[in-house]
């Protein structure tokens, strides 16, 4: 259980790194009157756009896959 919480734990950490990285998230702080103040914010738009060049990308590679093979996947193997 706890390779569990660790391997989800691990992936959280990992989409929030690619998140800073790619622009999704932004944190901005102001500081007034001793008083400190933190703002998450999420780009929705940003986050949409790259999923769509993410599955224009992996539509590309399988178009590519299917030229090379011919048009057969997996293991299948004609008799």
């Amino acid at each position: 259980m706890k390779t569990l919480f660790g391997l989800i734990g691990l992936l959280l950490v990992g989409i929030i790194c690619v998140g800073f990285y790619q622009g999704w998230f932004h944190i901005t702080t102001h500081n007034t009157d001793n008083k400190a103040s933190t703002t998450i914010t999420v780009d929705k738009d940003k986050i949409q756009a790259d999923e769509g060049k993410f599955k224009e990308k992996v539509g590309e590679l399988e178009r590519k896959t299917k030229e090379k093979t011919g048009g057969r996947t997996g293991m299948a193997t004609e008799q």
